[in-house]
């Protein structure tokens, strides 16, 4: 007497390790795009941050030198923000003809 054994053949295990990958496939290239977009967003969040509080510190202070680190130091931004500016090497710059604050540094754009 043959004894019939239950269970998923070689090619059963084949189509749905396939299918797994195809669909992995799918999902990892939008993934990354969206995390690239959070931190994208991220980083536009924190430059706005950054100038609004610099135009509030110059009106608070009648210092037109104003830095990340006289920022940080009078609590205008956290050290999570300042971290992330310092290690993006971002500074600050006033317009001279608009009086307004912006980011500079290799990750201002």
């Amino acid at each position: 007497m043959k004894k019939t054994r239950k269970g998923f053949t070689l090619i059963e295990m084949v189509i749905v390790l396939f299918i797994i990958s195809l669909l992995l496939l799918i999902m990892i290239p939008n993934l990354t795009k969206q995390r690239d977009n959070a931190n994208e967003k991220s980083n536009e969040a924190l430059r706005t941050t950054v100038v609004s509080q610099a135009g509030l510190y110059s009106e608070n202070h009648s210092n037109d030198e104003i830095s990340i680190d006289t920022l940080k130091k009078d609590n205008y931004i956290s050290q999570k923000q300042f971290d992330k500016l310092n290690k993006a090497n971002m500074t600050l710059k006033k317009d001279d003809k608009t009086g307004e604050w912006t980011l500079v540094g290799k990750d201002s754009h």
